[in-house]
């Protein structure tokens, strides 16, 4: 079985509605990580001081298969198509240990 990683960067009031929209979509669970960042759409100021921009990165590993319909589900829940909400991007997946108990199908 292949696997590939999604990470996903979060706002976190949207954190929830993204786990479970990708779990409905057939991801079996998430480690968030909560993080800060700006962007180019971020970036705010008060008294000339940049405020910090809290984000949760979000990473699934998911079924190869699986990745099309996941991605487009943290996409949707993220609202990731409107500016300065975050981003997801995806990465191959070489090898897994532990996994087994997160789904039924056989491992390598």
């Amino acid at each position: 079985m292949t696997y590939k990683s999604i990470v996903a960067m979060i706002k976190p009031n949207l954190t929830h509605m993204v786990v479970n929209s990708a779990k409905q979509a057939g991801a079996t669970g998430a480690t968030i990580i909560p993080a800060s960042g700006t962007g180019a759409h971020e970036a705010k100021t008060f008294f000339g001081l940049t405020l910090d921009i809290r984000t949760d990165v979000v990473i699934f590993l998911v079924d190869g298969e699986m990745i099309e319909p996941v991605l487009s589900a943290i996409k949707e829940a993220g609202q990731l198509s409107e500016p300065g909400t975050g981003i997801a991007f995806v990465f191959p997946v070489e090898q897994t240990v532990g996994f087994e108990s997160q789904s039924s199908k056989p491992h390598r």
